[in-house]
């Protein structure tokens, strides 16, 4: 086992019970065998059935906490979850990428939760590539994905080249493939087919793939392949309980 782990950092919100945010994010990081820290976007208060409030992070904060650990570690990649706005997302974008051009960023849009409690609203869609163009991949469902680029869904995935960046198309919500996950790059699309046949839905399941993806990046995983050995942990995690609150391995 090595003693030198690579730093990965989580920003996104607290989640109490530790199934969704920065705590599940961390949870993650540790059995891929990373040195996971966590700066917290927002606290709410929820449970894994029903999410009832939230209280933002000031964005100032937020700036200085990444300011501080990126000038005291070498962070090799970077999970995002839970923003306010556009405007919140580039300056954190811009500032990781002030300090460390060569940090890989994965940002989950978690637009809504999973009892429709909405925590971004799209109004300011024209920056949104300007913003994305700063980002290594994204990874939306198909709900998140037809809001960020509408159309993309019924153009069946033609404005693919439109995108400033790699997509994992997540697979829950495929009407037609059930779990098969799509990744978009500039020269083609890798379907990510399921292992497993029974699964369960999990509260927060989008943040452990994500922070799965990140702890590969870190682990100098090429994305094709950081892709792939999430989707096998996050099936793991999927079938570890019947109920929405799951069990992390090493993977």
């Amino acid at each position: 086992m090595s003693t030198n782990r690579p730093f990965v950092l989580s920003i996104a919100g607290f989640d109490p019970t530790g199934g969704a945010g920065v705590l599940a994010d961390v949870k993650t990081f540790e059995q891929h065998q990373v040195t996971g820290f966590a700066i917290t976007t927002a606290n709410t208060i929820q449970t894994e059935n029903e999410f009832f409030d939230i209280e933002w992070t000031n964005l100032s904060f937020v700036i200085r906490s990444i300011e501080t650990l990126f000038k005291n570690y070498n962070i090799q990649s970077v999970k995002i979850g839970i923003i306010p706005s556009l405007h919140y997302l580039n300056q954190i974008l811009s500032t990781i990428k002030s300090l460390s051009p060569a940090t890989k960023i994965v940002w989950d849009p978690v637009l809504k939760s999973t009892t429709k409690f909405e925590f971004m609203k799209m109004k300011d869609q024209s920056d949104l590539n300007q913003v994305l163009s700063k980002i290594d991949l994204i990874t939306p469902n198909y709900n998140e994905m037809e809001v960020l680029f509408p159309g993309f869904i019924s153009e069946k995935f033609g404005l693919q080249n439109q995108i400033p960046t790699s997509v994992l198309l997540k697979g829950g919500h495929n009407p037609s493939e059930t779990g098969t996950d799509r990744l978009f790059l500039k020269n083609e699309v890798i379907d990510l087919l399921p292992s497993k046949e029974k699964c369960f839905e999990k509260h927060g399941s989008g943040c452990v793939l994500s922070s799965a993806i990140t702890a590969n990046l870190a682990l100098n995983f090429p994305l094709i392949e950081a892709c792939k050995n999430a989707k096998t942990y996050i099936e793991k995690y999927l079938s570890s309980t019947s109920n929405l609150i799951g069990y992390h391995y090493v993977p």
